[in-house]
Parts: structure tokens; C-alpha cells; sequence
């Protein structure tokens, strides 16, 4: 694991050494007070042998958006990349051979200072680890998600952290996530703080709708993640000709959609599933079928052209990967 030290107002003493257990004092401010943030992103073994990292400058400025809301110093967008590129070179042999299964990258930063006030900590430790993982998505076609809309719990709100990769947020959809899967439900799908009435994320990815021939996604208002295959999906969707709204959208807008036939498919999307495709949504104990629970052609579509990307299948037009040499 690549790991570095924030001391003395500076970054300093990075170094790879063997995963492994790290010791803290029971004080540190990570722990009492939450002030951590991280990353996900993944290394791919290409058709033609390349290791790929997918979209690591976007988790780059991404990383450094979470540390300026939790009051932490910011990793250099080139030292982040850099560090990534060096573990790679040593652990790539972990990466899977097997196609749509890859090398998680998970980057992390907490607070290291030993301290019972309240204020920020004045010493960090970022590590960054990886492990193999296995393909999520059901290349047969044959798997969506069920989603019990959430009217009760809060994941986040206007002013708050909803913006930003940090442990709070996850530890906020816990609960909820687990009274859903009692209930026999995959997810939880998030509405807003106030209100609770406009659609915003999917257990912890972004939400896509595809009402007739247009794609919906909820505006970025400081309360959603912005997510890098949310912004690789609308990437893609306007260059195959799509019609892409970011705007509020409403449950019930969703729901009165379904019923009309007028809403053709809906995905969830993330790092860890890329593209996690909706076959049922449940609202106040009615549940509504969507595509008549299969996966969409849309959805299939952008799966298939991410992975074409991530596997240096076509040409990256975009600059989204970093080829990584390896000996």
C-alpha cells in the first residue's frame, strides 16, 4: 500500500510498504469526529495487455473536493496519479485476467492527530490499497434491482456533505440499506432532505431514467455524489445521440411514468457495478415493474461501450485511461 504523512503544515515521507494492520491512538479525530474522506476507482488488464487506470485525474479532483470540506489538506492531483501508477506497477499481477473483473484502487485520508476537541486534526496519513474484485453486472441480461423508495431516513441535505466521498454519507444509508433487504429489496432509492419528494440516488450510485427518448439524471446540487461513471455515462449518451436533462425529478413523476409505459429504463451508476440496471420500484408498499424487469437496450449500451474504453477495445477519445508500463 502507497502510504504518506501530512506533518509540520506538508505532505511528506511517501513510501510503499506491505499491506498491512496500522496503529492509531484511540484519540485520533478520524475516529471521534468522522474527518476522513476516500476515493474508488479501478485498473483493468486490457485485450491487448495494457493495464488501464480509468478516469484517475477526475477521482483526483474529486479527492481534493472532499478534503476541502472536511477541513483537510489536499493531495497534489499529479502525487495522487503518480502513487497510483507506482502501486500498480508492483501489485498488477493481481489484476484479474477474466473479462469485466479488475484491480479496485481505494485511496484514503483520515486524521491522525490524537485530540478530544472539536476542530480539525492537524496531521494526516493518506494510504492508498487495492484488491482484485469480481464483475457485478450480469453480462446474460438476466439481473436488475429492486428499489424501495425512501421516505423516512435522510442521506443528505442542502449545506451538508452529500457532495462529498466521505464516511459520514455511507454511514447515514447503513440502516436504511439494511431495513430494505429485510424487506426484500436490493437498494434504497434516495429522495431529498427536505422535501422527500425529488428522486436523488440509488443506494450509493447516481440515477438514470430514460423517459421516452430523453435521459434524466438528478441536477448536482451539493447533495449528490458527483459520480465519474455518472459523468462518463452522460458523456457517452450525448455522443450516441441522446438527449441528456440534469434536472430536479420527482418520485411521483417517476412513478406516473411507469404507469403510462412512457419510462423505458432506469439504471443506477457507479464504480463498482459501472451500470446496475432497475427492474422494480416500490413506493408506499406498491411495487411497479420497469422494462418488465430486464435490463434495457440503453443501459446494455453504455455498459458495453465503458467496458470498450476501460479494456483499450476503441480508441479513448476522451483521455480517460492511464496506460500503466509494467516489467
Amino acid at each position: 500500500m502507497f502510504s504518506m504523512w501530512y506533518r509540520n503544515g506538508g505532505w511528506r515521507d511517501p513510501e510503499i510498504i506491505p499491506y498491512g494492520p496500522i496503529e492509531v491512538e484511540p484519540a485520533v479525530a478520524s475516529l471521534h469526529y468522522g474527518q476522513t474522506v476516500f476515493e474508488g476507482l479501478k485498473a483493468f488488464r486490457g485485450t491487448d495487455g495494457t493495464i488501464r487506470v480509468f478516469r484517475a485525474n477526475m477521482n483526483a479532483e474529486r479527492l481534493e473536493q472532499s478534503c476541502e470540506r472536511l477541513c483537510i489538506p489536499p493531495i497534489d492531483r499529479e502525487l495522487f496519479v503518480e502513487a497510483i501508477r507506482e502501486l500498480i506497477r508492483l501489485d498488477h499481477m493481481w489484476i484479474p485476467h477474466k473479462r469485466g473483473e479488475s484491480l479496485y484502487v481505494r485511496p484514503l485520508v483520515f486524521g491522525t492527530e490524537p485530540h478530544l476537541e472539536v476542530r480539525p486534526s492537524r496531521e494526516f496519513r493518506f494510504l492508498i490499497m487495492t484488491s482484485p474484485v469480481r464483475e457485478y453486472f450480469d453480462t446474460q441480461g438476466v439481473s436488475t434491482v429492486s428499489l424501495k423508495v425512501e421516505e423516512h431516513y435522510t442521506r443528505s441535505a442542502p449545506g451538508g456533505m452529500g457532495f462529498a466521498k466521505t464516511a459520514g454519507n455511507y454511514a447515514a444509508t447503513l440502516q436504511p440499506g439494511e431495513e430494505s433487504r429485510r424487506q426484500g429489496f436490493d437498494q434504497v432509492l434516495w429522495l431529498d432532505g427536505q422535501q422527500h419528494r425529488y428522486v436523488e440516488e440509488v443506494g450509493q450510485m447516481n440515477i438514470f431514467f430514460q423517459l421516452g427518448d430523453r435521459l434524466i439524471t438528478p441536477a448536482l446540487r451539493g447533495t449528490i455524489l458527483p459520480g465519474v461513471t455518472r459523468d462518463s455515462v452522460l458523456t457517452l449518451a450525448r455522443a450516441n445521440g441522446i438527449t441528456v436533462d440534469e434536472r430536479l425529478i420527482t418520485v411521483d413523476e417517476i412513478l406516473t411514468a411507469i404507469d403510462a409505459g412512457s419510462l423505458r429504463e432506469a439504471f443506477g451508476a457507479g464504480t463498482a457495478s459501472v451500470i446496475a440496471p432497475v427492474g422494480r420500484i416500490s413506493y408506499r408498499g406498491l411495487s411497479r415493474d420497469i422494462n418488465e424487469g430486464r435490463p434495457g437496450p440503453l443501459s446494455m449500451r453504455l455498459y458495453r461501450q465503458i467496458g470498450e474504453i476501460q479494456h483499450g477495445d476503441v480508441p479513448d477519445i476522451y483521455g480517460w485511461t492511464t496506460p500503466i508500463d509494467v516489467v
